[in-house]
């Protein structure tokens, strides 16, 4: 479809371009399931989205942080997903607006993911939340950033749900040259991303700030429990592969989940490939077991 569009490859592409390509591509999330309200907020001076789901007085709060390689996509972009997880997992979603690159590179955009979860975490009751049941989660460049969030608070979340996440920067892993180019996501697509987020930073693609692979066993130890779901025909399927592999090594409760026929993004294109609500649906029952 792409292609048929003439729309050119995203390593080709100026950020304000892709932005507007991935903003077309927002409807085949479809509309989002029926929830009690959605506002606009902002916490610690982010811009975020707040979906609460019905009839839950107090519910859990999932902070979620959007995909796109740290340079594309938005809060807005991803209601349509994030009212799905609401919905199924019965918790409220706060989804974070954050700093994009090259505007605003690296760390950026995890100082905001940060900074809103620690305020739900301190200050979620205040608008009427449970803070003491706090999940992150993210898709793509998102679930590194949850995944970062996670091994930086520890304890004090219960969970982090990463769906096809970005956890090694350097970009090393077999699947990256294995599904290089056709589907969707490209090797010279990731390497477009990551120059964007670290361009100008001197911050290392393998730097344990950007790479959460890269972190040591002690300090996984102590992150929360996880869900982390790859496609099988992603560059990124073997570095999550490889970080719920070290997870589960380092003594943390996790749940891998692949789905071996799909592509990367297929999690938020429901209506186009209708195993993207399957997905939404495995992440969802991880959550609500999450919060019990």
């Amino acid at each position: 479809m792409l292609v048929e569009a003439g729309r050119p490859p995203l390593h080709e592409s100026l950020p304000v371009d892709a932005r507007a390509g991935y903003d077309a591509t927002v409807p085949f999330a479809g509309e989002g399931a029926d929830v009690e309200s959605v506002s606009e907020l902002t916490i610690d001076g982010v811009p975020c989205h707040l979906i609460r789901p019905k009839n839950v007085a107090k519910p859990p709060v999932l902070v979620w942080f959007h995909g796109g390689g740290w340079v594309i996509g938005s809060s807005a972009a991803s209601l349509a997903v994030c009212q799905d997880l609401a919905a199924s997992a019965g918790c409220a979603v706060i989804s974070v607006d954050y700093r994009l690159a090259p505007e605003h590179p690296a760390p950026a955009a995890l100082m905001d993911c940060a900074a809103v979860t620690k305020w739900v975490l301190e200050h979620g009751r205040e608008i009427g939340l449970d803070h003491s049941r706090v999940a992150v989660g993210g898709d793509s460049a998102g679930g590194n950033l949850a995944a970062l969030v996670a091994l930086e608070l520890g304890e004090a979340l219960c969970h982090q749900a990463l769906v096809y996440p970005v956890v090694d920067l350097t970009l090393s892993h077999p699947s990256i040259d294995e599904n290089a180019e056709g589907y969707l996501l490209t090797k010279a697509g990731m390497q477009w991303f990551v120059g964007h987020y670290l361009g100008g930073t001197g911050i290392s693609a393998g730097d344990e700030s950007v790479s959460p692979l890269a972190a040591a066993p002690e300090r996984m130890r102590k992150t929360a429990s996880a869900s982390v779901l790859i496609a099988g025909f992603d560059p990124l399927r073997d570095e999550g592969a490889a970080y719920a592999s070290a997870l589960a090594k380092a003594g943390v409760s996790c749940e891998l989940r692949s789905f071996p026929g799909q592509i990367h993004a297929f999690f938020t294109l429901r209506e186009l490939i209708p195993e993207g609500g399957d997905a939404i649906e495995w992440v969802a029952q991880r959550l609500s077991s999450a919060f019990g």
